[in-house]
């Protein structure tokens, strides 16, 4: 496991088109995703311990996120091959077991991943509503401990100014976690 952290925030830079299949057999798009008050991208996986330390918040978030008019959308570009834990099937069993109301998307050939610039699991990407990046920075500053639950929430704060104001905040620390488990082609 190779730690990562993101790139800083390319303000305004807008969200690359794609279009993907999710764990509940549709394909989603911009459009399809976009909420009436933005977007939040995130790539994430099964098997990446910082995932799994923040998911029962980024399900909080996103469930509070979804309610306030920003779309929340998921992506896994891990080689399912190489990483059997992060295969479409497996994405399939996590959606079920906890309960995510977001789409989560596969990202298979791995051209969504490679286009956003993502680096690492996880890796967020909000955007206004005019699909415009505002947001690229962590979750909280627990990083991968488990249960810590009353960090400051960077991520939902900022989603929830850009949602009012359509610009996020100028300070923001990056994300960090497990490298995007590339195939040989992006490698």
């Amino acid at each position: 496991m190779a730690l990562m952290h993101t790139p800083i925030c390319d303000f305004n830079a807008p969200a690359p088109e794609f279009i993907l299949p999710g764990t509940d057999g549709e394909e989603y798009d911009l459009e399809r995703l976009r909420g009436p008050n933005g977007l939040l991208i995130m790539f994430i996986c099964n098997h990446c311990p910082y995932v799994k330390a923040i998911r029962d918040k980024l399900v909080r978030d996103a469930n509070e996120l979804i309610a306030m008019g920003v779309g929340v959308a998921a992506i896994n570009a891990n080689d399912g091959d190489e990483y059997p834990e992060d295969s479409f099937p497996n994405m399939c069993r996590e959606v079920e077991q906890f309960g995510y109301r977001f789409p989560y998307l596969w990202d298979e050939n791995q051209t969504v991943a490679h286009a956003y610039g993502a680096v690492c699991t996880p890796d967020f990407f909000g955007y206004n509503r005019h699909l415009q990046l505002q947001y690229r920075g962590r979750l909280d500053d627990a990083g991968a401990q488990a249960g810590v639950n009353d960090r400051p929430r960077e991520l939902f704060e900022a989603m929830k100014q850009i949602a009012t104001t359509d610009s996020g905040p100028i300070e923001q620390v990056a994300s960090m976690g497990c490298s995007i488990k590339w195939k040989a082609h992006f490698r």
